[in-house]
């Protein structure tokens, strides 16, 4: 049998090496502030129900995920999903400014850590 030839060796590592900075270059630690909301209102919070008044964006946020919604981190004008949905402190920071720290791979960040802002 045959040794593999310093070529072949070179050229598997070039593309072993490769992959790894091509998945490294979509996953990016992030610190991005903006509002925990929902993926139903989102920016937008309207009355509960006919008559029964505005609720503030904390009680309408946790409303709408308790409904099955989602929660997203709202960036001026921007929806980042949450990719873990089950952020100990997601419900707690629901509707109020936040600086958010975690890694933002496309569209969606995984939550590490949320401040106040």
């Amino acid at each position: 049998m045959k040794p593999p030839s310093i070529l072949g060796v070179a050229a598997s590592l070039l593309l072993a090496f490769s992959v790894i900075a091509a998945r490294a270059a979509d996953q990016t630690q992030a610190t991005l502030s903006g509002q925990i909301s929902d993926s139903l209102c989102k920016a937008k919070h309207e009355e509960a129900a006919e008559g029964a008044g505005k609720m503030t964006d904390h009680d309408c946020t946790v409303s709408c995920v308790k409904g099955g919604s989602k929660y997203v981190l709202l960036v001026d004008a921007k929806v980042i999903q949450i990719a873990n949905q089950n952020q100990r402190d997601l419900e707690t920071f629901a509707g109020q400014p936040v600086k958010v720290t975690g890694e933002l791979k496309g569209d969606a960040i995984t939550i590490a850590t949320i401040d106040k802002r």
